[in-house]
């Protein structure tokens, strides 16, 4: 009898149903709330915390970053070695490392860690950009500024604001001008602009809209590092060529570029600059976009299976008695048409080595505090090959070396993308007159390895 008159009531049934739907809506605000980012952290190379930012309710304790600490000197203490994703006990950790600052987010379940990883390194270029570089004492003097930034860039831990153009008219980059205004006015930090940037509603949000004193100028900029890998008999293991597309824009209004090239087969593992429409490119390998005011990176990609370097680096070690000898020649390989630049050649002394004895004919040899010996070369003459000899003296009672180190070598070279890729045409429009267009490309040496 209850039961029925229960059932049949307008009171009961009705609030039982929003009660549930309540409680539902309560459980999925709170799996959204646990996707998300929950805090960064920016932390010095000695591990001291110089920024929090909590994202959301569920607030992150700075233990976490002791336990990140801990496993990062457990795994030889160098930041840019280990992985980005990190399962702690509690956390998954993603960590990006970018100019002896290390940005490290925070989450209590699985993403897609290529969101938190762009977005961190989203959060380094801005930071660089904004501040003219990245230290421990840029991140210190600028706090506040920096903290406004993260604010902006987020929302309750989703990444938002992400394009320079808005962030600097919302937040006004830090400069002298504006220090001594801030202290005349008594306004010791804050440099938030009180109006909501107008490209915030634009359908292009990374260009600024209205813009004035343009040089109606476009560079475009070809930047390659090359990877190589070469065994002990000389044979190259790995080549291939990480570059990106830099360009510099000051145009009026809301121009559109075609950018083409003569062999776009070559390009792997494409990543695009949000103003690039992607159709374009899917059809007719052809990048349309309309692009951001200054300075940015249109494109980054991957170019494999090269079969050539530019130099030749051929080490020669043995040891006996006590003693190692040690000859390392350095010359032109394939020449690529253009000087090969600022070449040196470093690696670190072995374990079980007292003291170097070593010369050059060609260049200056240090050796350094932390017993890295680095040969700077600079330019191949053109009247004789460059030659490092000398003796390394090892510790007494060890006869001979158990291994030989490995060598990195660096070179830069103005003018060549040693990848191969050519640059067909630009072509620029809605311009009220025609632009000047400027091209340049360099290469210079990434992870380069000769084992020995």
């Amino acid at each position: 009898m209850f039961r029925q008159f229960y059932a049949d009531s307008p009171i009961g049934p009705k609030r039982d149903l929003k009660f549930s739907t309540q409680l539902e809506e309560e459980e999925e605000e709170e799996k959204k709330k646990k996707k998300m980012l929950q805090c960064i952290f920016l932390l010095s190379e000695s591990g001291e915390v110089m920024l929090e930012k909590q994202m959301t309710g569920h607030r992150v304790d700075r233990s976490i970053c002791d336990w990140f600490w801990d496993f990062l000197l457990s795994q030889g203490g160098d930041s840019s070695k280990i992985l980005q994703v990190i399962a702690a006990p509690t956390h998954y950790l993603f960590q990006v490392f970018r100019d002896g600052i290390i940005f490290l987010a925070c989450t209590q379940v699985e993403i897609p860690p290529l969101i938190p990883i762009e977005f961190l390194s989203r959060v380094g270029d801005i930071l660089s950009d904004y501040l003219g570089g990245l230290n421990e004492d840029i991140i210190k003097d600028n706090f506040v500024i920096v903290y406004e930034i993260l604010d902006e860039m987020t929302d309750n831990g989703f990444p938002m604001t992400t394009e320079p153009n808005i962030l600097k008219e919302m937040i006004a980059p830090p400069n002298l001008m504006n220090k001594m205004m801030n202290v005349f006015s008594g306004n010791l930090g804050s440099n938030m602009s009180s109006k909501l940037p107008d490209a915030t509603s634009s359908c292009v949000p990374w260009r600024s809209l209205n813009l004035r004193n343009v040089s109606n100028e476009v560079y475009v900029n070809l930047v390659e590092e090359l990877d190589a890998s070469i065994n002990r008999e000389g044979k190259l293991v790995k080549c291939e060529v990480y570059g990106e597309i830099q360009m510099s824009a000051s145009l009026a209004g809301f121009p559109e570029l075609n950018l083409s090239f003569k062999n776009p087969n070559l390009l792997h593992d494409v990543r695009f600059h949000p103003c690039v429409r992607f159709r374009p490119w899917e059809s007719n390998q052809l990048l349309n976009f309309v692009p951001p005011d200054g300075s940015f990176k249109l494109v980054t990609y991957r170019v494999k299976g090269l079969k050539k370097v530019p130099i030749y680096i051929k080490p020669q070690f043995s040891s006996d008695s006590g003693n190692c000898r040690v000859t390392i020649l350095a010359g032109i390989k394939n020449d690529p048409g253009k000087t090969v630049d600022s070449i040196s050649v470093q690696f670190v002394l072995p374990a079980g080595v007292v003291s170097a004895d070593l010369s050059s004919n060609h260049g200056t040899v240090d050796i350094l505090a932390d017993k890295t010996c680095k040969w700077s070369i600079g330019q191949i003459p053109k009247d004789k090959s460059p030659s490092l000899t000398g003796h390394l003296m090892l510790e007494p009672g060890l006869d001979k070396l158990r291994s030989y180190p490995n060598l990195q070598v660096k070179f830069k070279i103005m003018g060549v993308a040693l990848s191969g890729l050519q640059i067909d045409k630009l072509d620029v429009k809605n311009t009220p007159a025609n632009p000047y267009k400027g091209f340049r490309a360099q290469t210079q040496a990434g992870e380069f390895e000769i084992r020995s």
